[in-house]
């Protein structure tokens, strides 16, 4: 007869942090009804919630030498992981985008252009910048988020976050030749 060996959820994370597969598969079929279940709760969308709990589950793999037995039991930790995954995730869907008008408002592109006109000058203008600094300057003025929240979704740094959206408006206001003495 067989025997069953039943480890621990510390000891399945040592086995993650040494890089074990078997202990990571063992970690997801204990866990992963609870995570997904969560993750379901949260963002209210099947799909959203299979990907928010593969992320948790990716990153207490990936984060596994961090785990600390002191702070708390392994499963507590993997569903903190889980719930801030699943927060941040349901934030981001919840993004609205906002129409180029008011985007093209708001970078304050001063032209005597018709609207479309400027739509198109302030879409060219984007296109112009480095990926990092369009992505920050619609991240921030489209849809609100702060140099943080930025920060956190690109995994970046905060003080890149910042320049990225600073940089990036000083090249964009300079390509659509918008009034550099207004700010």
């Amino acid at each position: 007869m067989k025997s069953i060996v039943v480890h621990s959820d510390e000891t399945l994370l040592a086995g993650m942090a040494s890089g074990d597969p078997m202990a990571m598969a063992v970690f997801v079929r204990r866990y992963q009804s609870r995570v997904y279940g969560l993750a379901l709760r949260v963002t209210q969308d099947a799909g959203l919630a299979e990907e928010v709990a593969q992320d948790a589950f990716m990153r207490a793999w990936r984060y596994a030498t961090s785990y600390d037995a002191r702070r708390g039991r392994a499963g507590t930790w993997l569903l903190t992981i889980a719930r801030n995954v699943s927060v941040d995730a349901a934030r981001l869907r919840r993004d609205c985008p906002v129409a180029p008008e008011r985007l093209a408002g708001e970078l304050a592109v001063d032209t005597d252009e018709p609207d479309h006109e400027r739509i198109e000058l302030l879409r060219d203008g984007l296109r112009s910048l480095p990926a990092g600094q369009a992505r920050a300057i619609v991240l921030a003025t489209a849809y609100g988020l702060t140099a943080r929240e930025i920060a956190e979704r690109e995994d970046i740094p905060l003080g890149t976050a910042k320049t990225r959206i600073r940089r990036g408006l000083a090249r964009l206001r300079l390509v659509l030749g918008a009034d550099t003495d207004a700010g």
